[in-house]
């Protein structure tokens, strides 16, 4: 039997665990993905059923959820085998600002609550404009978001918009509209050409390394490499498509260009 609206909630998406805890519904959360950090008290109050692309389809039946929250055809094997078990699924496939923003306004239209859904993506919306007008004014670096290292992948429709939003250029724009990774893989000689003033890695779970990447062939010429501004911001504030990509993420980003600007002055 449906129950609407659901009561037992499994996420194998960390940015849907996020977004139910800031609508105050994470009482609903049964289960979430070994990657979900934030809020940290989640860690303690949920149990950890899944990988991202990898999960125990009984385990997940154990906890009997009403629905089941994933994101994106990395997951389509999953839903797959949900959907055959009986199970009610939703798969969000967000890639940019609008889709984040699409995303909280239907889980929350999901789980019952619209109105806090549409106070909250209005809120995120205000915090984005908001640091936009900040850092409009004073040169724009050109940044180099590297989502990967081997291969080198360039970032994502989301984290290109936040680049722009923080007074950053992105240098490859066109890449970051193709949705799946291997679609945005760069060579060497591209970055070269790109002279980013700015690198930012955030290699998908494991620490990004300024070193390694300065050591890269050619890579002495960037002028990012040049005057050190190789920097991190970890992908759990950037890398997800949810709240935290407009909130610490976009922070971290434009602390990362203010500190570009004041050395130029």
């Amino acid at each position: 039997m449906r129950v609407f609206p659901p009561r037992r909630i499994v996420c194998l998406t960390e940015e849907t665990v996020e977004t139910l805890y800031l609508l105050g519904e994470d009482a609903r959360i049964v289960g979430v993905s070994g990657y979900a950090v934030r809020p940290p008290q989640v860690r303690r109050e949920k149990p950890r059923i899944a990988a991202f692309i990898t999960a125990d389809v009984d385990k997940i039946l154990a906890l009997e959820p009403d629905l089941v929250l994933t994101f994106s055809d990395l997951q389509a094997g999953i839903v797959a085998e949900l959907v055959k078990r009986g199970v009610a699924v939703h798969a969000f496939n967000q890639r940019d600002l609008a889709g984040i923003y699409a995303m909280i306004e239907t889980l929350g239209a999901l789980v019952g609550v619209p109105e806090k859904s549409t106070k909250l993506a209005a809120e995120l919306r205000e915090r984005v404009a908001a640091v936009t007008a900040r850092m409009k004014d004073g040169p724009r670096p050109r940044v180099y978001f590297e989502e990967w290292d081997e291969p080198m992948i360039s970032g994502i429709g989301w984290v290109s918009e936040v680049v722009e939003a923080a007074g950053g250029s992105e240098v490859f724009p066109e890449l970051a509209r193709r949705d799946a990774a291997k679609d945005r893989i760069v060579t060497p000689e591209q970055v070269i050409e790109a002279r980013p003033d700015i690198v930012i890695g955030s290699w998908c779970g494991k620490k990004f390394q300024p070193d390694r990447f300065a050591a890269r062939p050619g890579f002495d010429a960037l002028p990012a490499v040049r005057d050190g501004f190789l920097r991190e911001v970890k992908s759990a504030l950037i890398l997800q498509p949810g709240p935290a990509a407009l909130t610490d993420g976009l922070d971290a980003i434009a602390a990362i260009i203010s500190e570009w600007r004041a050395s130029r002055s």
